[in-house]
């Protein structure tokens, strides 16, 4: 059903979520939660008089009452159901229409019609002087419903627990200080170069840079990690974390709307909003089944009425309409997606499509991209060998390019380059080449940097001794990386990496859970198998363009089934889209986490396997309620359909099936947070050693590097 909610169109699955989310979430006006609250007291009250008089009437305590009396009593109960038939129902009468125009039946159809014929059957029972009339089962059977539901939201807003920061997000406001002023503004009115001010227990509204103020912030919605991080005057803070024991002045570094943590909101919410495919095999199930039950009620009360009076064959009938309703079902899939959704955001994994978790569940196999991946994204420039030229001009027109790359070769580059204070060249019309490298134009000279295969297309010869050093740089496990500029090539440059100190940690626990790794990369054979003997890989693929990468990815599903691929950068960006599961680490490039299916946060390697364990309880779960709800409805609707259960029995059998779902789905909050591979200090310690290593520029600041 829809509402609109201040001025804001907003879904609900049924009239108990819209009940829940205004009255907990106080997303109403003053008179709207008193109406509310009216509505359930009137319900109840009328409920409650109504069943006293019935189970007088069905206790014969009016036994040797005038006959006369009998009537008016029935009267009574038609006044006091009609105000609680249109309290209680009229939501679920609305529910039905708006799904009926569009041309879908839901379980609020098999709820209005049970109702309605108890209802219409008993009016027209007082009209006769009939002495069986059914307003109790009417009113009981919508306050059963309406309670369950309110229920299950109540679940469901504890299962949104961890989602709510990230799904008000967006409705977030920021203290703009403007001179002596201070101003709340929503987030996305906050440009770059204001200044926030944030209070202690805050979240932080915008990326920026500390101006002012020192305090302690927890990032862990953002990397991860659950630990403390000191910021002072010039740290850089992250949107989406909070600021704990101090005030704090921020000069905001962009726009409100594109931070991380803005995309991780948005994202999340468009998550929410899709249907994977176990539960669109529900709603497939849900429209196929409604019209069946109403079928098979009118069958049971057309058999029983041959030998029982027609309100006693009516009654049956009712029983099977409401002991079928479809709630559990499409309850199941919802509910558990949601609490993993929940668990991975509460760490700062972004899921982009709530059927991941499922596909995830089932893969057998992950492949890894090397650089940034596996190995640190900062690699080290150990080498430059020049035919012309020296080690400046080199460096200058290689980082002229690759500044404008976010490949982790390119940044090592860059950063030597910065480090030995040389200036870049203005570089014009660069282009990517995937696979193969980058090109484009300085001083009028075409410009490239990549591998030999790129000096190959461009026609440029591969200088002899260059391309001696360049095999036996590759033979010791290093990355290289030529050079050219007018037409010919001009040097070599060798990078090396190291894997990051929980790659091997993290392959091992994946392996103990039934997964096997292979190595996907565009890097030489020598390098790649020198990381996967370091981690624990055994199947390595190197030398892949991307295109390569993506027919050994559809190889491998031929033979393994369901696969995931793990990549961060550029040319991972079709590899990860043509996957079953895309997932790019934190520092991957906007392709990448465009084309990604789940996104880990930065440094978070080492959660996959509790990723793994995560995705398999949320199918194990959404089986179970399947199986759960399948099994319970069959069994009884079989009691129903001969006649053993009451349509206000049934109704509250209906009831504590959606409830008991929802009691199975809330067991994916025990289970427990992901444990590093490395203790918070250690992984500091190793990022810190890595940060320091990434220019790498000592190894090429003497002349012993440079051949002429």
């Amino acid at each position: 059903m829809e509402r609109r909610l201040n001025g804001e169109a907003c879904a609900f699955c049924c009239y108990g979520c819209c009940i829940a989310f205004q009255v907990k979430s106080g997303r109403h006006e003053e008179w709207e939660a008193a109406w509310l609250l009216i509505q359930l007291g009137v319900g109840g009250f009328l409920s409650m008089n109504i069943m006293m008089f019935s189970l007088l009437l069905y206790s014969d305590a009016f036994t040797g009452v005038d006959a006369g009396v009998l009537p008016w009593i029935h009267l009574l109960l038609w006044i006091f159901a009609t105000p609680a038939v249109v309290i209680l129902g009229g939501p679920y009468l609305r529910e039905m229409w708006l799904n009926g125009i569009r041309g879908r039946v839901t379980s609020s159809a098999l709820i209005v019609i049970g109702v309605a014929a108890a209802y219409l059957y008993s009016a027209f029972a007082v009209f006769e002087g009939s002495t069986h009339v059914y307003f109790d089962t009417a009113v009981m059977v919508l306050m059963l419903f309406t309670v369950g539901r309110y229920l299950e939201a109540v679940g469901r807003a504890r299962a949104a627990r961890d989602l709510e920061p990230l799904l008000a997000a967006e409705s977030e406001s920021a203290t703009v200080v403007d001179g002596a002023t201070e101003i709340r503004r929503p987030v996305r009115e906050v440009s770059a170069g204001m200044l926030v001010r944030v209070r202690p227990g805050e979240r932080i509204p915008v990326d920026g840079v500390v101006v002012e103020g020192e305090s302690n912030t927890d990032e862990a919605v953002i990397t991860g990690e659950s630990r403390q991080v000191t910021k002072g005057a010039g740290s850089k803070v992250i949107a989406g974390s909070i600021n704990i024991d101090g005030p704090l002045l921020i000069q905001s570094s962009g726009d409100g709307t594109a931070t991380r943590w803005a995309r991780i909101c948005r994202s999340v919410r468009e998550a929410l909003g899709r249907r994977s495919p176990t539960q669109r095999l529900a709603d497939r199930v849900v429209g196929v089944s409604v019209p069946l039950v109403v079928a098979l009620s009118g069958l049971t009360i057309v058999y029983w009425a041959q030998s029982l009076p027609f309100d006693r064959a009516l009654l049956i009938g009712l029983s099977v309409l409401v002991v079928a309703c479809p709630c559990a079902v499409g309850l199941a899939a919802p509910m558990a997606t949601s609490l993993g959704i929940g668990r991975l955001a509460r760490h700062g994994c972004l899921v982009r499509d709530p059927g991941v978790l499922e596909t995830l569940a089932r893969v057998r196999l992950l492949a890894f991209d090397k650089t940034g991946t596996l190995t640190a994204s900062k690699a080290r420039l150990v080498g430059v060998d020049c035919q012309e030229g020296g080690i400046d001009e080199v460096l200058a027109r290689a980082a002229g390019l690759e500044r404008l790359s976010e490949h982790g070769l390119a940044r090592a580059i860059a950063a030597a380059a910065a480090q030995r204070g040389i200036t870049p060249l203005v570089t014009r019309d660069v282009r990517t080449v995937p696979g193969r490298g980058i090109r484009g134009s300085a001083e009028g000279q075409p410009v490239a940097a990549g591998n030999g295969r790129l000096m190959n297309d461009l026609g440029w010869p591969l200088p002899p001794s260059l391309t001696e050093r360049a095999r036996s740089l590759e033979a010791s496990g290093h990355s290289v990386v030529y050079v050219g500029w007018g037409e010919q090539v001009h040097a070599v440059l060798s990078l090396d990496d190291s894997p990051l100190p929980e790659a091997q940690a993290a392959i091992a626990a994946l392996r103990e859970r039934g997964l096997d790794a292979t190595l996907l990369t565009g890097d030489l054979a020598q390098a790649a198998e020198r990381i996967a003997a370091l981690v624990g890989i055994k199947d390595v693929r190197a030398g892949l363009s991307p295109e390569a990468k993506r027919l050994a990815l559809d190889r491998l599903r031929h033979d393994h089934g369901s696969m995931a691929m793990v990549g961060d950068g550029l040319n991972d960006g079709p590899v990860l889209a043509a996957a079953d599961v895309g997932i790019a680490v934190g520092s991957a490039t906007d392709l990448a986490r465009e084309t990604a299916a789940l996104v880990l946060p930065a440094d978070g390697l080492w959660m996959l396997p509790w990723i793994v364990d995560v995705a398999r309880a949320v199918r194990r779960t959404i089986l179970t309620n399947l199986m759960w709800a399948f099994g319970y409805n069959l069994v009884a609707l079989t009691f129903a359909a001969f006649g053993v259960l009451q349509p206000i029995l049934a109704a509250a059998v209906m009831a504590g099936s959606s409830i008991l779902v929802v009691v199975n789905s809330l067991r994916l909050e025990q289970l427990p947070d992901p444990v590093p591979a490395l203790i918070p200090e250690q992984r500091s310690g190793t990022k810190a050693e890595r940060t320091h290593n990434g220019a790498g520029l000592s190894a090429i600041a003497g002349p012993a590097v440079e051949r002429s």
